[in-house]
């Protein structure tokens, strides 16, 4: 059961919008439209790395990591999956989940610094976000 004490960092909480909470990982939509992109953020406090986890923290990391991959994967019906746990600029350990397609502003290098962000709409954003929770079955985030 995650701690009480998990606070996101303030990149994350500024460049997402939270879809919701899985048993470990708060979820979360990278508001860059360019390409679908969650992020997994464990809800533990202090943990920088994969290898920070313990051992079945990091079996569930990686079930969630696939039931997001899955759901992403069947909305968007990407060609390609990005899973990606860099930390160079966030030290909160997170991990990054992006929809990739051979016409995307990026194909086939890596996303980071290609484009420029485009933020989404509102009512793009709510509409993606309510899809990923439903096919998540999770509840909203912000409560």
């Amino acid at each position: 059961m995650p701690a009480l004490t998990f606070s996101l960092h303030p990149q994350l909480n500024a460049d997402t919008t939270p879809v919701g909470d899985l048993p470990l990982t708060r979820v979360l939509l990278m508001n860059d439209a360019n390409y679908p992109w969650l992020i997994l953020v464990p809800r533990l406090p202090g943990v920088s790395e994969i290898i920070d986890l313990e051992e079945n923290a990091q079996i569930q990391l990686t079930a969630e990591i696939a039931r997001v991959s899955t759901a992403l994967k069947a909305l968007t019906a990407c060609e390609k999956l990005n899973v990606a746990a860099l930390g160079n600029v966030v030290p909160q350990l997170h991990v990054h989940v992006i929809a990739r397609r051979r016409d995307d502003a990026a194909w086939p290098k890596p996303v980071w610094g290609v484009a420029p962000a485009k933020p989404y709409d509102d009512a793009a954003r709510e509409h993606l976000t309510g899809s990923f929770r439903r096919a998540l079955q999770i509840a909203d985030a912000r409560g």
